[in-house]
């Protein structure tokens, strides 16, 4: 390992806040992943309280992620991807949906908390023919981040840019739509946008958020339905629009429908 790399792997050690329950971690508690610490247990504990299907929520975004990637990969042709919010690892990663159906696919991701990119760095690997790669970034600065993916990526070609449950992770003022809107610019015509997040309309959901927000370092924004469909503003929505996760082209392989399904809109657009 060279001087760098391991100036890089100290620096993310020590921002890996163990003290501080963090969103990523949190979900995987609720997920029964074993990469978090008590204070994330102690908070997903809380929320499970308030809300038993919390963990359906993970669970079906999780479920519409790699429908949504294979639908790409296998019917719309394409072979590169840019995944916002990547998460802790688990099963049916990006990369791993994608390169089974085109092994020169090409993913990169993007997130900012310390312990995903550690294990992205450590797990995700790619097929020979493709590429994997993995940037440090803010979703609040996308100019930083095509310009980083822009070593792995050919944006002069179609790109499934994919946002599970980031959105929101960003408060109004940080104008969530105007970001989405600004990495779509930065994309070639042909290019697709996946896009799921938490809606408000159920009363006792927002009320185990708000004391999520309460009690984590980090906070949670659901939305309503009509302010998830305006994301894929100027886009064109693909069958069956604006939906339930759990009604997104189902797969029956993938079981029944996860409980909380029912409270996170999902959608897949191409950019004309």
């Amino acid at each position: 390992m060279s001087d760098d790399q391991e100036e890089r792997r100290r620096q993310l050690a020590e921002r890996i806040r163990t003290d501080q329950p963090q969103s990523a971690r949190v979900w995987n508690y609720l997920l029964r992943g074993k990469d978090n610490y008590p204070v994330d247990a102690a908070v997903g504990d809380m929320i499970r309280q308030s809300f038993p299907d919390i963990a359906g929520i993970a669970r079906g975004q999780r479920y519409f992620l790699a429908r949504a990637v294979r639908y790409l990969a296998r019917e719309a042709g394409v072979r590169q991807f840019l995944d916002l919010g990547t998460g802790l690892p688990t099963a049916d990663n990006t990369h791993e949906v994608a390169q089974r159906e085109a092994p020169d696919a090409r993913v990169v991701y993007v997130d900012n908390d310390p312990l995903v990119l550690a294990h992205a760095r450590a797990l995700l690997t790619s097929t020979p023919e493709g590429a994997c790669a993995y940037i440090d970034a803010d979703v609040r600065k996308p100019g930083a981040i095509i310009e980083e993916a822009a070593r792995t990526l050919d944006f002069t070609k179609p790109v499934g840019l994919t946002m599970l449950g980031i959105m929101g992770q960003l408060p109004d003022e940080d104008e969530p739509a105007s970001l989405v809107r600004e990495l779509l610019a930065a994309l070639p015509p042909g290019s697709w946008l996946a896009l799921a997040d938490g809606v408000d309309t159920n009363e006792t959901l927002n009320a185990a958020i708000a004391a999520y927000n309460q009690n984590s370092a980090s906070e949670y924004h659901l939305r309503s339905p009509e302010r998830i469909a305006a994301y894929f503003d100027g886009l064109e929505l693909v069958a069956p629009g604006v939906v339930l996760t759990s009604e997104w082209r189902p797969d029956p392989a993938q079981g029944d429908v996860a409980p909380g399904e029912g409270n996170t809109m999902c959608g897949v657009a191409r950019k004309p």
